[in-house]
């Protein structure tokens, strides 16, 4: 296991963080469902850009796929605050 708080290279079957979009902020402010860290499976790593990896995320109300046929989803670290919705860093990088 990766022990660097500096990016790790990610393989097939590794647990990461996966950082939800959350829903649109209404006029008032509020969101129905704020952005949150969720656990998320590698399923495939791009060839020419090993940061951008296909997620299977798991949600408390069901699992979802983000394939890189639709994109992937880009490793930023989690030092960025708050963290960007719809990208992943490594557990290690996080304290809770």
């Amino acid at each position: 296991m990766c022990q660097s708080p500096a990016f790790c290279r990610p393989k097939i079957g590794r647990i990461v963080h996966y950082v939800s979009l959350g829903t649109p902020v209404r006029d008032d402010g509020t969101q129905a469902f704020p952005s949150a860290c969720r656990s998320a499976t590698v399923t495939e790593i791009d060839k020419g850009n090993p940061k951008v990896v296909g997620l299977h995320v798991e949600n408390p109300t069901g699992g979802f796929y983000h394939p890189l046929d639709s994109g992937g989803c880009e490793y930023v670290a989690k030092v960025e605050q708050p963290p960007t919705g719809g990208t992943w860093h490594s557990m290690e990088e996080c304290e809770d």
